[in-house]
């Protein structure tokens, strides 16, 4: 069968340049019989063969699909079945066919079982798409894996992302009063895969949320909505974007004193780039992002409180156990009990003696600050010489060189009663003095207590000039024999 543009040729030829059909078929090396058909036809006509007959590639077939119904349980996401592995077990069992064959026909098995995405519209305020995503971040020089939460909204594609170092329920309820906050307002619905922060478990189809999660929902006021299970891709958007930020904006590995430094940069260079990202229409990101925010539902009078609140009690070592870690308190604290608020970042810690704050640490870790416990280890000097490593690296220097010192000289049980002393110096004059009278006794060369108290006894009186109206005046010399005559008189 000729091909259409031949057809064409030879059709022009006849009835433009009125050749006939001997000398078309000559100069073009067709038959006569060739050229007179397809001059009498506008396109060549393709006629239908009947099919040939693949006993093979049939038997082939219905072998594979009985593998597959038989297999079909016994496979995971990373043991999948693949055509070599279907073909080797039809040879395994005296079926001979061609591993191509059995390639075709699992890929059009495959085709025929994959789904059909159905292209979404997305309306100004309505959507936005919320996931976590494990990164990288070089944190004072340390490696570390950390989370980055990133809510996307669908109709102007601008984003909130932000780092934390753990993927928890408290970072998920932060992640999102920050990025309502950020947008100055709450699209009308949320789109989440079936995380354990916002899903509990699933019973028959019906999901049963949180109750963090169920009071974050009813405080913002905005409808919550879930993938299929397994399905993730449901919500595709976020996640294209959130492999994209990664790429664009945490590549090379970024570097900083604390994840909070690493989330700053990272909103900052997203939003940078509003004005930068068109749509097909040519439209920028911050233009449609004005256009949806009107539509926002507003945001109530004060943020949600992202913290969960736990009922403590302090320990009689001054400790407070919170998610399976334990954090120091002051020892005035012991056996009172207080109120702690776990965070993402921290833990706070509320008496009725007071409020501090704590670095978060991973469930079984501790967080004790020995400054803490002053009181009681100027009067335990076995306490601090098991301490001390610890205590001199948190007083800093130069209690550490004077440590040290002591040590050499004086061993660690006489360097511990020494050490005790100058921590009751502490309760007395206060840190800052010690730490002065510290520098300026081993600047002296010397570390004794001695030399410690000489720097504390108190402040020297400096001489000072005398005012002119009192430079008259002459003070005299007192004796202590001058008021002798006062002790006879009372005799």
């Amino acid at each position: 069968m000729l091909k259409v543009d031949q057809v064409s040729i030879i059709r022009d030829r006849h009835f433009n340049l009125h050749q006939s059909a001997r000398s078309i078929a000559r100069e073009l090396g067709l038959s006569r019989n060739t050229v007179k058909k397809y001059l009498g036809e506008a396109a060549p006509v393709r006629k239908q063969r009947k099919a040939r007959e693949c006993p093979v590639h049939d038997e082939a077939q219905d072998k594979v699909l009985e593998l597959l119904e038989a297999w079909k349980d016994r496979t995971t996401e990373k043991q999948a079945i693949t055509g070599t592995r279907l073909h080797r077990e039809l040879q395994d069992s005296g079926f001979q066919v061609g591993i191509t064959t059995v390639r075709e026909i699992f890929a059009e098995r495959k085709r025929e079982e994959a789904e059909v995405f159905v292209p979404l519209v997305h309306r100004p305020g309505e959507e936005a798409q919320v996931d976590f995503f494990e990164v990288t971040v070089d944190i004072g020089g340390v490696r570390t894996k950390a989370w980055k939460f990133l809510m996307r909204l669908m109709y102007s594609g601008r984003d909130f992302a932000w780092v934390y170092p753990h993927c928890d329920q408290v970072s998920f309820l932060d992640g999102h009063v920050r990025a309502f906050a950020h947008f100055g307002g709450i699209p009308l619905r949320l789109v989440y895969d079936n995380l354990t922060a916002a899903v509990k478990k699933i019973v028959m189809g019906t999901r049963q949320l949180t109750t963090r999660f169920k009071a974050l929902a009813k405080y913002y006021v905005f409808e919550h909505s879930f993938c299929r299970p397994g399905e993730g891709h449901d919500k595709g958007g976020v996640e294209a974007r959130g492999k994209a930020i990664r790429l664009e904006h945490l590549t090379p590995i970024p570097q900083a004193d604390s994840i909070l430094a690493v989330s700053h940069e990272l909103l900052a260079g997203i939003d940078r780039r509003l004005t930068e990202r068109f749509d097909p229409q040519g439209r920028s990101c911050l233009e449609r992002f004005q256009e949806e925010a009107p539509v926002f539902r507003p945001l109530p009078s004060a943020p949600f409180e992202p913290r969960k609140p736990f009922v403590v009690s302090v320990s009689s070592q001054a400790l407070v156990r919170v998610e399976g870690a334990d954090y120091s308190v002051p020892e005035s604290w012991a056996r009172l009990p207080g109120t702690a608020y776990f965070g993402p970042y921290d833990v706070t810690i509320t008496c009725r003696l007071g409020s501090i704050v704590k670095i978060r640490v991973p469930k079984g870790g501790k967080n004790i600050e020995y400054r803490h416990y002053l009181r009681e280890l100027s009067r335990k000097p076995q306490a601090v010489r098991q301490v001390a490593p610890e205590l001199v690296a948190q007083l800093g220097a130069p209690f550490d060189r004077l440590w040290s010192m002591l040590v050499s000289a004086h061993g660690q049980m006489d360097g511990a009663r020494a050490l005790s002393k100058v921590l009751t110096a502490i309760l007395a004059h206060g840190e800052p003095a010690v730490r002065e009278a510290v520098t300026t006794a081993l600047g002296a060369d010397r570390f004794d207590l001695l030399a410690l108290r000489g720097e504390l006894h108190g402040p020297r009186v400096r001489s000072v000039p005398v005012p002119p109206a009192l430079a008259g005046y002459e003070i005299e010399e007192a004796r202590a024999a001058d008021y002798d005559h006062l002790l006879v008189e009372a005799v």
